[in-house]
Protein backbone atom coordinates (compact mmCIF):
# COMPACT_ATOMS: atom_id res chain seq x y z
CA UNK A 1 0.00 0.00 0.00
CA UNK A 2 1.47 3.58 -0.96
CA UNK A 3 -0.15 6.83 -0.88
CA UNK A 4 -2.02 8.24 -3.72
CA UNK A 5 -0.08 11.42 -4.05
CA UNK A 6 -0.26 14.37 -2.06
CA UNK A 7 -3.46 16.09 -0.68
CA UNK A 8 -2.26 19.58 -0.05
CA UNK A 9 0.50 21.36 1.21
CA UNK A 10 0.01 23.56 4.45
CA UNK A 11 1.96 27.40 4.82
CA UNK A 12 2.56 29.65 6.75
CA UNK A 13 1.82 33.73 6.12
CA UNK A 14 1.42 37.07 7.31
CA UNK A 15 -1.24 39.15 6.13
CA UNK A 16 -4.15 37.56 4.92
CA UNK A 17 -5.24 40.02 2.45
CA UNK A 18 -1.87 39.80 0.36
CA UNK A 19 -1.86 36.49 0.75
CA UNK A 20 -5.42 36.40 -0.99
CA UNK A 21 -4.47 38.57 -3.56
CA UNK A 22 -1.08 36.75 -4.68
CA UNK A 23 -2.31 33.49 -5.10
CA UNK A 24 -5.94 34.27 -6.43
CA UNK A 25 -4.73 37.67 -8.16
CA UNK A 26 -1.59 36.72 -9.47
CA UNK A 27 -1.60 32.83 -9.67
CA UNK A 28 -4.96 32.23 -10.64
CA UNK A 29 -6.23 29.72 -7.78
CA UNK A 30 -9.34 29.78 -7.24
CA UNK A 31 -9.90 30.12 -3.37
CA UNK A 32 -11.89 27.34 -2.44
CA UNK A 33 -12.34 27.27 1.58
CA UNK A 34 -11.87 30.32 3.73
CA UNK A 35 -12.21 28.70 7.34
CA UNK A 36 -10.36 28.57 10.52
CA UNK A 37 -7.28 27.28 12.05
CA UNK A 38 -9.74 24.80 13.98
CA UNK A 39 -6.57 24.28 16.75
CA UNK A 40 -6.55 28.51 17.26
CA UNK A 41 -9.71 29.82 15.47
CA UNK A 42 -8.63 33.35 15.94
CA UNK A 43 -6.63 32.88 12.91
CA UNK A 44 -7.96 31.86 9.04
CA UNK A 45 -7.07 29.11 7.25
CA UNK A 46 -7.50 29.25 3.39
CA UNK A 47 -7.63 27.29 0.97
CA UNK A 48 -6.53 27.45 -2.90
CA UNK A 49 -6.72 24.95 -5.50
CA UNK A 50 -8.95 23.81 -8.85
CA UNK A 51 -12.45 24.62 -9.36
CA UNK A 52 -13.69 22.01 -7.10
CA UNK A 53 -11.07 22.03 -4.26
CA UNK A 54 -9.78 18.39 -5.48
CA UNK A 55 -7.47 16.46 -3.38
CA UNK A 56 -3.91 17.17 -5.35
CA UNK A 57 -4.51 21.00 -6.08
CA UNK A 58 -4.66 22.52 -2.76
CA UNK A 59 -1.99 25.05 -1.46
CA UNK A 60 -3.34 26.12 2.23
CA UNK A 61 -2.42 28.95 4.48
CA UNK A 62 -2.78 29.86 8.43
CA UNK A 63 -2.09 33.51 8.01
CA UNK A 64 -0.91 35.14 11.18
CA UNK A 65 -0.78 38.98 10.65
CA UNK A 66 2.26 40.70 11.41
CA UNK A 67 4.12 37.99 11.82
CA UNK A 68 8.14 37.88 11.10
CA UNK A 69 9.34 36.11 8.45
CA UNK A 70 10.94 32.61 9.12
CA UNK A 71 14.39 31.78 8.66
CA UNK A 72 15.18 28.91 5.83
CA UNK A 73 16.61 25.53 6.72
CA UNK A 74 16.56 21.75 7.22
CA UNK A 75 14.17 20.03 8.55
CA UNK A 76 11.83 21.58 6.41
CA UNK A 77 9.76 21.87 2.98
CA UNK A 78 11.86 24.85 1.05
CA UNK A 79 9.88 24.89 -2.21
CA UNK A 80 6.37 24.20 -3.32
CA UNK A 81 6.31 23.40 -7.33
CA UNK A 82 2.69 23.44 -9.70
CA UNK A 83 2.59 21.07 -12.77
CA UNK A 84 1.81 23.87 -15.75
CA UNK A 85 1.38 23.05 -19.24
CA UNK A 86 3.86 22.54 -21.79
CA UNK A 87 4.96 25.58 -23.58
CA UNK A 88 3.46 28.04 -20.52
CA UNK A 89 7.09 28.96 -19.30
CA UNK A 90 7.28 31.68 -21.29
CA UNK A 91 3.46 33.12 -20.41
CA UNK A 92 4.33 32.55 -16.87
CA UNK A 93 7.80 34.15 -17.18
CA UNK A 94 6.24 37.59 -19.51
CA UNK A 95 3.43 37.28 -16.06
CA UNK A 96 6.24 37.53 -13.59
CA UNK A 97 7.72 40.29 -15.74
CA UNK A 98 4.64 42.69 -15.68
CA UNK A 99 4.43 42.28 -12.01
CA UNK A 100 7.78 42.94 -11.13
CA UNK A 101 8.21 39.73 -9.22
CA UNK A 102 12.02 38.65 -9.23
CA UNK A 103 12.39 35.21 -10.95
CA UNK A 104 15.27 31.92 -11.12
CA UNK A 105 14.98 30.40 -14.95
CA UNK A 106 13.59 28.63 -16.46
CA UNK A 107 16.30 25.85 -15.67
CA UNK A 108 16.01 22.08 -16.64
CA UNK A 109 15.06 19.44 -14.04
CA UNK A 110 14.34 16.03 -15.00
CA UNK A 111 14.00 16.75 -18.18
CA UNK A 112 11.40 19.63 -17.43
CA UNK A 113 11.66 23.35 -17.70
CA UNK A 114 11.06 24.88 -14.06
CA UNK A 115 10.51 28.18 -12.93
CA UNK A 116 11.21 29.64 -8.98
CA UNK A 117 9.49 33.12 -7.32
CA UNK A 118 8.92 33.87 -4.01
CA UNK A 119 5.40 34.40 -2.88
CA UNK A 120 5.41 38.13 -0.89
CA UNK A 121 6.11 36.40 2.60
CA UNK A 122 9.37 34.80 0.89
CA UNK A 123 8.18 31.44 0.26
CA UNK A 124 9.43 29.76 -2.88
CA UNK A 125 6.99 28.56 -5.31
CA UNK A 126 7.99 26.85 -8.73
CA UNK A 127 5.80 26.21 -11.64
CA UNK A 128 7.20 23.43 -14.03
CA UNK A 129 6.10 22.13 -17.51
CA UNK A 130 4.30 18.89 -16.71
CA UNK A 131 3.27 17.08 -19.52
CA UNK A 132 0.68 15.26 -17.50
CA UNK A 133 -0.64 18.79 -16.61
CA UNK A 134 -2.78 18.58 -19.93
CA UNK A 135 -4.87 15.64 -18.62
CA UNK A 136 -6.38 18.45 -15.95
CA UNK A 137 -8.32 21.21 -16.78
CA UNK A 138 -7.28 24.81 -15.69
CA UNK A 139 -10.07 26.95 -13.44
CA UNK A 140 -11.69 29.03 -16.29
CA UNK A 141 -13.13 31.48 -13.83
CA UNK A 142 -9.77 32.80 -12.79
CA UNK A 143 -7.09 35.79 -13.38
CA UNK A 144 -5.35 33.82 -15.85
CA UNK A 145 -5.11 32.40 -19.06
CA UNK A 146 -6.97 29.09 -18.55
CA UNK A 147 -4.55 27.59 -21.11
CA UNK A 148 -1.75 28.60 -19.25
CA UNK A 149 -2.96 27.79 -15.02
CA UNK A 150 -1.64 25.81 -13.01
CA UNK A 151 -2.98 22.43 -12.91
CA UNK A 152 -2.00 20.28 -9.80
CA UNK A 153 0.43 20.60 -7.22
CA UNK A 154 3.59 19.12 -9.09
CA UNK A 155 5.58 18.25 -5.52
CA UNK A 156 7.23 19.69 -3.11
CA UNK A 157 11.67 19.90 -1.93
CA UNK A 158 12.60 19.12 1.23
CA UNK A 159 15.78 20.04 2.90
CA UNK A 160 17.37 17.92 5.19
CA UNK A 161 20.53 18.03 7.40
CA UNK A 162 21.17 14.43 6.24
CA UNK A 163 19.21 12.23 3.54
CA UNK A 164 19.83 8.72 4.21
CA UNK A 165 17.26 8.68 7.68
CA UNK A 166 14.77 10.44 5.45
CA UNK A 167 15.59 7.99 2.52
CA UNK A 168 15.12 4.93 4.26
CA UNK A 169 11.40 6.44 5.60
CA UNK A 170 10.38 7.65 3.00
CA UNK A 171 11.27 4.52 0.64
CA UNK A 172 10.51 2.00 3.17
CA UNK A 173 8.14 3.40 5.49
CA UNK A 174 6.02 4.88 2.92
CA UNK A 175 7.02 2.92 -0.06
CA UNK A 176 7.50 5.90 -2.50
CA UNK A 177 9.68 4.72 -5.05
CA UNK A 178 12.57 6.41 -6.31
CA UNK A 179 12.67 8.22 -9.20
CA UNK A 180 16.32 9.08 -9.38
CA UNK A 181 18.86 12.23 -9.08
CA UNK A 182 19.97 15.39 -10.22
CA UNK A 183 23.06 16.26 -8.51
CA UNK A 184 22.28 16.68 -4.75
CA UNK A 185 18.52 16.74 -5.33
CA UNK A 186 16.82 12.80 -5.42
CA UNK A 187 13.61 12.30 -6.74
CA UNK A 188 10.90 9.81 -4.65
CA UNK A 189 7.42 9.77 -6.70
CA UNK A 190 3.68 9.60 -5.07
CA UNK A 191 0.69 8.06 -6.71
CA UNK A 192 0.44 7.55 -10.63
CA UNK A 193 -0.35 9.08 -13.37
CA UNK A 194 -2.17 12.54 -13.56
CA UNK A 195 -2.74 12.36 -9.89
CA UNK A 196 1.70 11.86 -9.66
CA UNK A 197 3.54 14.48 -7.42
CA UNK A 198 7.35 14.03 -7.22
CA UNK A 199 8.91 14.66 -3.79
CA UNK A 200 12.61 15.55 -4.13
CA UNK A 201 15.02 15.59 -1.05
CA UNK A 202 18.41 17.42 -0.73
CA UNK A 203 20.29 17.13 2.31
CA UNK A 204 22.93 19.56 3.55
CA UNK A 205 24.70 19.57 6.87
CA UNK A 206 25.94 23.22 7.11
CA UNK A 207 22.30 24.28 7.22
CA UNK A 208 20.42 26.01 10.12
CA UNK A 209 17.79 24.62 11.96
CA UNK A 210 14.79 25.83 9.74
CA UNK A 211 12.62 28.63 12.03
CA UNK A 212 9.38 28.37 11.15
CA UNK A 213 7.42 31.60 10.80
CA UNK A 214 5.68 33.87 7.73
CA UNK A 215 6.77 32.20 4.24
CA UNK A 216 7.53 28.71 5.82
CA UNK A 217 5.78 25.38 4.72
CA UNK A 218 3.80 24.19 7.49
CA UNK A 219 3.40 20.47 6.54
CA UNK A 220 2.73 18.31 3.67
CA UNK A 221 -0.48 16.00 3.65
CA UNK A 222 -0.87 12.89 1.62
CA UNK A 223 -3.76 11.68 0.37
CA UNK A 224 -5.70 8.34 1.48
CA UNK A 225 -9.16 7.20 -0.33
CA UNK A 226 -11.17 6.74 2.63
CA UNK A 227 -11.11 6.44 6.43
CA UNK A 228 -10.51 2.21 6.47
CA UNK A 229 -7.18 2.78 4.58
CA UNK A 230 -6.06 5.60 7.27
CA UNK A 231 -6.64 3.66 9.16
CA UNK A 232 -4.13 0.77 8.12
CA UNK A 233 -1.75 3.65 7.78
CA UNK A 234 -1.34 4.45 11.87
CA UNK A 235 0.64 0.70 12.81
CA UNK A 236 2.76 0.49 9.58
CA UNK A 237 3.64 4.08 10.41
CA UNK A 238 4.59 3.25 13.80
CA UNK A 239 7.08 0.09 12.48
CA UNK A 240 8.43 2.47 10.64
CA UNK A 241 9.52 4.30 13.86
CA UNK A 242 6.98 7.18 13.45
CA UNK A 243 4.36 8.07 16.44
CA UNK A 244 1.38 8.82 14.71
CA UNK A 245 -1.38 10.77 16.41
CA UNK A 246 -4.90 10.11 16.70
CA UNK A 247 -7.63 10.90 13.67
CA UNK A 248 -8.68 14.46 13.91
CA UNK A 249 -11.73 15.99 12.12
CA UNK A 250 -10.55 18.44 9.74
CA UNK A 251 -14.22 18.90 8.46
CA UNK A 252 -13.38 18.15 4.51
CA UNK A 253 -11.09 15.30 5.41
CA UNK A 254 -9.91 13.44 8.20
CA UNK A 255 -6.10 13.55 9.39
CA UNK A 256 -3.51 11.64 11.11
CA UNK A 257 -0.18 13.52 11.99
CA UNK A 258 3.79 12.57 12.05
CA UNK A 259 6.83 13.72 11.72
CA UNK A 260 10.08 12.00 9.36
CA UNK A 261 13.11 11.26 10.48
CA UNK A 262 14.74 14.70 9.35
CA UNK A 263 11.56 16.66 11.41
CA UNK A 264 9.00 17.77 8.72
CA UNK A 265 5.48 17.57 9.62
CA UNK A 266 3.61 15.07 7.73
CA UNK A 267 -0.31 14.18 8.04
CA UNK A 268 -2.39 11.49 6.06
CA UNK A 269 -5.66 12.96 5.04
CA UNK A 270 -8.49 11.15 3.93
CA UNK A 271 -9.96 12.27 -0.04
CA UNK A 272 -13.63 12.64 1.41
CA UNK A 273 -15.66 14.17 2.31
CA UNK A 274 -14.22 17.35 0.21
CA UNK A 275 -15.11 20.85 -0.11
CA UNK A 276 -18.53 20.80 -1.56
CA UNK A 277 -20.00 19.30 2.13
CA UNK A 278 -21.04 23.02 2.99
CA UNK A 279 -21.08 25.02 -0.04
CA UNK A 280 -22.25 24.68 -3.63
CA UNK A 281 -19.29 24.57 -6.40
CA UNK A 282 -20.59 28.30 -7.19
CA UNK A 283 -20.21 29.54 -3.63
CA UNK A 284 -16.92 28.00 -2.96
CA UNK A 285 -14.83 30.29 -0.94
CA UNK A 286 -17.38 33.22 -0.52
CA UNK A 287 -18.23 32.98 2.90
CA UNK A 288 -16.65 31.55 6.37
CA UNK A 289 -17.12 28.65 7.36
CA UNK A 290 -16.78 27.08 10.77
CA UNK A 291 -17.36 23.29 11.94
CA UNK A 292 -19.94 22.46 14.14
CA UNK A 293 -18.32 22.28 17.38
CA UNK A 294 -17.01 26.28 16.78
CA UNK A 295 -20.56 27.46 15.43
CA UNK A 296 -21.93 28.89 18.51
CA UNK A 297 -18.94 31.10 18.41
CA UNK A 298 -19.21 32.57 15.20
CA UNK A 299 -19.91 36.22 16.41
CA UNK A 300 -17.09 36.05 18.46
CA UNK A 301 -14.45 34.52 16.06
CA UNK A 302 -15.52 36.59 12.91
CA UNK A 303 -14.56 39.84 15.79
CA UNK A 304 -11.03 38.47 15.75
CA UNK A 305 -10.57 37.85 11.91
CA UNK A 306 -9.28 40.90 10.01
CA UNK A 307 -12.20 41.19 6.93
CA UNK A 308 -10.99 39.82 3.52
CA UNK A 309 -11.95 41.58 0.26
CA UNK A 310 -12.75 38.41 -2.19
CA UNK A 311 -11.36 37.70 -5.65
CA UNK A 312 -13.47 39.41 -8.63
CA UNK A 313 -15.94 40.31 -5.78
CA UNK A 314 -14.51 43.85 -4.36
CA UNK A 315 -16.23 43.28 -1.22
CA UNK A 316 -15.81 42.08 2.43
CA UNK A 317 -16.48 38.67 3.19
CA UNK A 318 -19.75 38.03 3.19
CA UNK A 319 -21.05 36.30 6.58
CA UNK A 320 -22.70 32.81 6.64
CA UNK A 321 -26.39 32.85 7.57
Amino acid sequence: MSVLGVHHVTALASDPQRNVDFYTGFLGLRLVKQTVNFDAPDVYHLYYGDETGRPGTILTFFPFPDAARGRRGSGEISAVAFSIPPGSADYWSAHLARKGIPVNGPVTRFGEPVLAFEDPDGMVVELVEDPSSTAVPGWSGGTVDPAHAPRKLHGVTILEAAYAPSETFLAGGMELPAAGSEGPRHRFLAGSGADQARIDVMADAAAPAARQSAGSVHHIAWRAKDDAEQLEWRPRLRRAGATPTQVMDRQYFHSIYFREPGGVLFEIATDPPGFLVDESPAMLGTSLKLPPWLEPQRELIQGDLPPLTLPGTGSAREEAS
